[in-house]
Formats: C-alpha cells, sequence, structure tokens
C-alpha cells in the first residue's frame, strides 16, 4: 500500500492454510484501505481475477492494478504500470508489466524454465494475435471503463489461462496496450499454483480460443 498511498488494496485469498487470509482480515481491522475477499468454496487464478474485477465495477474505481501475492512481482512497479497508462497518448487501456520487452528480466529459473515459459508465451501470443511481448504475466494495469464493455459472460477460465483470454477479449474489443520492464522474481516462499495438470488444463483453454 505504500507503493500507490491513494489506492485501496483488495487481498482475494482462497481459504489459504498458511492463514493469509486472516491475517490481512486482522489487518483490515485498522485499515480502511484493506478489503479482503476469503473464498471458501472457489478456487483459481481466473475466477480470483473475475471476482477482483467485480469488486472494481462495484467500487466504481477508474484503475484495476493486479499482482501476485508471493513477491514475485514488486510493489514498486505499480506506480510505474499507472503513469505509463496516464502517460500515452492516446492513453492506455490496458498495461502490461513485461519480462520479454527490452530491460524485463526473469530472476531466480533455470534456464530450462525460462526457455519453456518463453516458448509458451510466444506460441499463445502469435497464435492469438495479442499485441503483447508478454500474454502470461499478472502485474498488470486495467481501465475499468474498458472493461466494463466486454461482453457479458466473456471471461470463463478459471485457471491461468485467463491472463490470455482476459487480454484477448480486450484486443477483440478495440483497447489500446502498452508494456513496459519488469523484473520477475521466483518466489521464495511456498507453493506455485501452476502444476502439471493446470499447465494442460491453461493449454486446452487456450487452444479453444485460437480461430474463434
Amino acid at each position: 500500500m505504500a507503493a500507490l498511498p491513494k489506492a485501496d488494496l483488495l487481498v482475494v485469498d482462497d481459504d489459504s492454510p498458511d492463514g493469509t487470509g486472516t491475517w490481512a482480515e486482522s489487518a483490515a481491522e485498522s485499515e480502511p484501505r484493506l478489503h479482503v475477499l476469503v473464498r471458501k468454496d472457489e478456487r483459481g487464478l481466473g475466477s480470483a481475477l473475475r471476482a477482483g474485477i467485480q469488486f472494481g465495477h462495484q467500487g466504481k474505481y477508474e484503475f484495476l492494478l493486479n499482482l501476485d501475492g508471493d513477491l514475485s512481482h514488486s510493489p514498486e512497479d505499480l506506480p510505474r504500470l499507472l503513469d505509463a497508462a496516464l502517460a500515452t497518448d492516446p492513453p492506455a487501456d490496458v498495461v502490461v508489466g513485461s519480462r520479454y520487452v527490452a530491460g524485463g528480466k526473469i530472476e531466480g529459473w533455470p534456464l530450462r524454465r525460462k526457455l519453456m515459459s518463453r516458448m509458451v508465451n510466444s506460441f499463445a501470443t502469435r497464435a492469438l494475435k495479442l499485441p503483447v511481448k508478454d500474454s502470461s504475466g499478472a502485474l498488470r494495469c486495467y481501465r475499468m471503463a474498458t472493461l466494463a464493455k466486454l461482453p457479458a459472460g466473456a471471461l470463463k477460465s478459471d485457471g491461468y489461462a485467463m491472463l490470455e483470454e482476459l487480454l484477448l477479449g480486450l484486443h477483440r474489443n478495440g483497447a489500446k496496450f502498452a508494456e513496459i520492464p519488469i523484473t520477475f522474481h521466483d518466489r521464495t516462499e511456498g507453493d506455485s499454483k501452476l502444476t502439471m495438470a493446470e499447465t494442460f488444463r491453461s493449454v486446452r483453454s487456450l487452444l479453444s480460443m485460437i480461430g474463434k
């Protein structure tokens, strides 16, 4: 919250066994800008993003900025995303924190994982004809008015494929995109939710989007 002193913060927690939701709810009692949604019966990045978008619409916010909660993304990059959304001419509807534009990088991953990530990302961006170089990163800034133009039911993915589905829907709706370089840091604690099963599920979702 220090990175954006005038922003509200929404924590979406899928009833984590590590006590994240309980800690956040306790912190929210003394911080009016902190909002917490603990979900008991839902799981997945996609549905969490949909919940965040709904919260943004209900709160009549101008922008929605999203990042992972495991410190893979630096909160200090959030003002850069917002500045980019405001500074471009015409103003950008979506700003992507990119690992794959000049100046972007990944720290903490072995070479094999870096190569695999770049290959999958390149396939998705080319196959879906997305106007970005990083379609699978979650550090982003969205203009809420642009998200509101998406057709009802346009966002269906529950898993990681939601990241590409959002960009695809916005691109087809005429949104203007911008990218800024970021450094992605591998998590130092906890386990990734990107299991092999989730990877295959995301690939199937991506394939279903091609040609639609």
